[in-house]
């Protein structure tokens, strides 16, 4: 299948327009796969100390942040197939504050996270790689808000852009 046409601004909230912008490319389904390869090298020059580097108290440490958007691809990519198979219920939103405070992401193992995020970014690109043609365009409701699944797609990419970006610039990993 060839990847989905980029989604209109009125496929998802404004709150993710930030996300979507981040990703110009069109290729998606590419794009996810290129980025997994890209993260998985940045993980692999991690070591534990820097792994547990906060840049200023009560920010979150470096597992914390890779922690949280794996969490997010997660719920993002869940969203997805359920829309894609019809969902009409509304989804929850999340507390990513809760969600990281609630995982201790600081006693994981660095090799397990980054084997967490290989295995959830393999089930995306998989799940997604599959979705019939009529599948991208399907939508549903999630926070609140109605969202495409295309436009789940560009904003897995554009929220881990924008947290790795942060990695780069405030941890400087």
């Amino acid at each position: 299948m060839n990847s989905p046409t980029r989604p209109a601004d009125t496929e998802y909230a404004q709150s993710y327009a930030g996300y979507v912008a981040l990703v110009p490319e069109d290729d998606i389904l590419g794009t996810i796969e290129h980025q997994s390869s890209v993260t998985q090298k940045l993980l692999a020059s991690l070591d534990e100390s820097r792994a547990a580097y906060r840049y200023a108290e009560a920010k979150w440490s470096v597992k914390e942040v890779l922690g949280h958007f794996i969490d997010a691809e997660r719920i993002f990519a869940y969203r997805a197939l359920a829309f894609a198979r019809g969902e009409t219920q509304p989804l929850p939103g999340f507390d990513e504050n809760d969600y990281v405070r609630h995982a201790a992401f600081d006693s994981w193992k660095l090799g397990d996270l980054s084997e967490h995020y290989a295995l959830v970014r393999r089930a995306t690109i998989v799940l997604f790689r599959n979705f019939p043609e009529e599948a991208w365009e399907r939508r549903g409701t999630a926070s609140d808000n109605p969202i495409t699944v295309r436009a789940l797609a560009w904003i897995i990419v554009g929220h881990e852009r924008h947290h790795v970006k942060v990695l780069r610039e405030r941890y400087l990993v």
